[in-house]
């Protein structure tokens, strides 16, 4: 009777010698490392805005990181927490710097990923076949809005306790499950030291919540491959470079001058982004005049105070955020990128400059000319996703496109395309 012979893997094939090879034929996580990151294509037009999706994830290491060091010395407790972090800051070693490094990290992570999200909106990233990588994108997002959120609060100042009041306070307008779940957040009827806790744990939790859906969006990312200032998708090998060196390089010149900036605030104004009654140990018995959350929540801040009811507010903040979501489906035309779409172009500039009003609003009072401002803002920001952009992209005309990514750089050498963002090579 005849056996067949038993068939097994063949151990073999790494591009890698000695140990990296021996290695890699058993476990080849260096031959994908090669694959998906140094012989990854992309498209040869790619500018620095694109930059922000690894100054992203620098940032993430880095608050992580930092956090985990910050974690060690601090006490979540509404008696010993504020105290507690004046002692990272006087006795630690380098804990002031710890400190400060953690605090600007988060600003900074807000300021690139508002970069990064108005760069694919101009851009549009959001666009088929990426509508996946655009919604893990905006879960990101809101994870990002609720952990920052959570780790405002745990130096437990002024603002940290106040602003945990307010801003949980408005889950209570939430019918039916809003008082629940404000009482569990709490851990009582009114914030105190059980709430310290359960915001320290949240926040460490939601923070590697993040990490792992963000692995899920570069996974996306390299299944359909990035988008580009032209918004043509690759041709062939003329359209195309690898990861590496070419992308790598100039990612690494601009993170260079990203963190740079980062090194100026940390050593030179470390605390112009806070608040300074935020170094004032928190008082239930004593309200701030004026209580306001971190500068990169304001422009939401201000679509919450510009709806006069508590749940419409709540809803509008939420819907502010959530409507992002739709943009695949609310613009309808075929063409990506706003340098060939020049009234889209114009509605979204319009957008970014009342984003910037929207923040300005947010810090100033609830009253006067800035409930109206706030209010026109508001108006402004659904009216440019449920009016504009679908009205716009069915009746705009847009430029005359090249061909292929090669053909619309070499139009670039000529002189055809005029982008507001030519500067950014």
């Amino acid at each position: 009777m005849d056996h067949k012979p038993v068939q097994t893997n063949k151990v073999g094939g790494s591009p890698f010698k000695g140990i990296l090879g021996w290695v890699d034929d058993r476990l080849p996580i260096f031959r994908m490392f090669k694959h998906e990151y140094l012989d990854f294509q992309v498209p040869k037009s790619l500018n620095y805005f694109w930059s922000f999706g690894g100054i992203l994830m620098f940032c993430l290491l880095g608050l992580i990181v930092s956090g985990l060091v910050l974690g060690m010395h601090y006490k979540p407790d509404a008696d010993d927490a504020f105290n507690s972090v004046e002692h990272i800051m006087r006795d630690v070693n380098y804990g002031w710097l710890l400190r400060y490094f953690h605090m600007n990290l988060a600003s900074f992570f807000f300021i690139a990923v508002y970069l990064h999200i108005f760069r694919a909106m101009y851009f549009g990233s959001y666009k088929d076949p990426r509508q996946v990588m655009w919604l893990i994108g905006i879960v990101i997002f809101f994870l990002m809005v609720a952990t920052a959120f959570l780790g405002y609060t745990l130096p437990w100042g002024q603002m940290s306790l106040w602003g945990a009041t307010v801003i949980t306070n408005l889950v209570s307008a939430v019918p039916f499950v809003g008082e629940p779940i404000v009482t569990w957040l709490w851990g009582g009827y009114s914030v105190g030291d059980p709430t310290v806790n359960r915001f320290y744990v949240l926040h460490w939790l939601l923070a590697f919540v993040i990490l792992g859906i963000v692995i899920l969006h570069v996974i996306a990312l390299h299944i359909t491959g990035s988008n580009n200032p032209s918004g043509i998708e690759p041709k062939d090998t003329r359209d195309t470079v690898t990861f590496h060196p070419y992308t790598t390089m100039k990612d690494v010149f601009f993170m260079s001058v990203f963190f740079l900036v980062f090194a100026f605030f940390v050593f030179f104004a470390p605390n112009i982004l806070g608040h300074p009654d935020n170094y004032i140990p928190a008082n239930p018995i004593v309200t701030p005049e004026h209580i306001v959350p971190e500068w990169y929540f304001l422009p939401f801040y201000a679509i919450l105070r510009a709806i006069p009811d508590k749940l419409g507010g709540v809803v509008a903040m939420v819907s502010a955020i959530a409507i992002l979501g739709l943009l695949p489906w609310l613009d309808r035309s075929k063409i990506r990128s706003c340098i060939f779409r020049p009234m889209h172009r114009q509605w979204f500039i319009i957008f970014v400059l009342n984003f910037f009003l929207l923040m300005y609003i947010g810090a100033m009072p609830a009253t006067g000319i800035y409930v109206t401002l706030g209010q026109i803002g508001t108006a402004y920001w659904f009216a440019y996703f449920l009016l504009i952009v679908p009205i716009n992209s069915i009746f705009e005309k847009p430029k005359p496109m090249p061909k292929s990514i090669h053909e619309y750089l070499e139009w670039k050498k000529q002189g055809k395309i005029k982008n507001v963002f030519k500067w950014m090579k």
